[in-house]
């Protein structure tokens, strides 16, 4: 039977894959495209800044369950 705790798993498990899929697919175009570095060098930015922000996120809630005994 699948549980939340396997749910939420997944789910952080896709946001891990997805922004470092993101931030290479990023790198990748910042070597190649000369006249579009700035838009590139932003976007990987705001990648990180999410992923950032996503397991800040995931580990308040934790905390937070931890704390509760949720």
């Amino acid at each position: 039977m699948i549980t939340i705790k396997d749910i939420s798993m997944a789910v952080i498990a896709f946001i891990r894959l997805g922004a470092i899929f993101r931030f290479i697919y990023c790198m990748v175009r910042l070597e190649s495209a000369e006249e579009e570095q700035m838009q590139y060098k932003k976007r990987a930015k705001n990648t990180i800044l999410f992923y950032i922000f996503a397991e800040s996120i995931w580990q308040i809630k934790e905390l937070v369950f931890y704390y509760y005994g949720a």
